[in-house]
């Protein structure tokens, strides 16, 4: 159980910082749109990322820097464009921005946002398929269970930051809040982006 308890503490620390994937489904979760299916698609992604990493895809990622350079780029792309959504949505408030009501994006618009954010984000490639599938290989005979409690942690912080979000919606029933919240996820994600850029 050692090695479970390790990937999980491992996952769970590099999930823990606040990125454009967990702005979003916090996003999702005070707005109560499609919560189950975002959830959902973040901690599969991840595991799918994970078995990847413990499999040994670590080290093909690690060998093609070009892969990487492509993936910088056109991550910073979606998220400048996503922040400055974000920022319009801010500026234009109303009632879009208003929980439960006719505003609401589709679930395919929404998972098509999510597995962009997903995929399309260099970052998750190397904490998941990187980190995780070198740190995997101090556990020898044993990287199965590591990679199993590195998607546990996924699967626990995703539902947990998509269905606690329900805790704030109270103080989300303000237009004045939303925008303050529609600004810092854009702040985040050019932040991303900008690292993406110069990184």
């Amino acid at each position: 159980m050692t090695a479970v308890f390790a990937g999980f503490a491992l996952g769970f620390s590099l999930i823990l910082a606040i990125g454009a994937q967990n702005a979003f489904v916090l996003r999702q979760g005070l707005r109560d749109e499609h919560v189950l299916a975002i959830c959902l698609t973040c901690a599969l992604s991840d595991a799918i990322l994970i078995t990847l990493g413990v499999g040994g895809m670590g080290a093909v990622v690690k060998a093609a820097p070009g892969l990487e350079h492509i993936l910088r780029l056109g991550g910073a792309g979606f998220l400048l464009v996503y922040g400055a959504m974000r920022f319009y949505a801010a500026w234009k408030g109303g009632e879009v921005l208003a929980p439960g009501n006719g505003g609401k994006v589709s679930l395919g618009a929404a998972l098509s946002t999510c597995l962009l954010l997903t995929w399309a984000n260099p970052h998750v490639y190397l904490d998941t398929v990187v980190l995780l599938g070198s740190v995997s290989t101090h556990w020898p005979g044993r990287t199965v269970e590591f990679g199993l409690g590195a998607a546990a942690s996924s699967v626990v912080f995703f539902f947990g930051l998509g269905y606690g979000a329900a805790l704030l919606r109270p103080l989300f029933a303000r237009a004045g809040a939303w925008r303050i919240l529609e600004i810092v996820v854009g702040l985040t994600m050019w932040t991303i982006a900008a690292k993406l850029l110069h990184g």
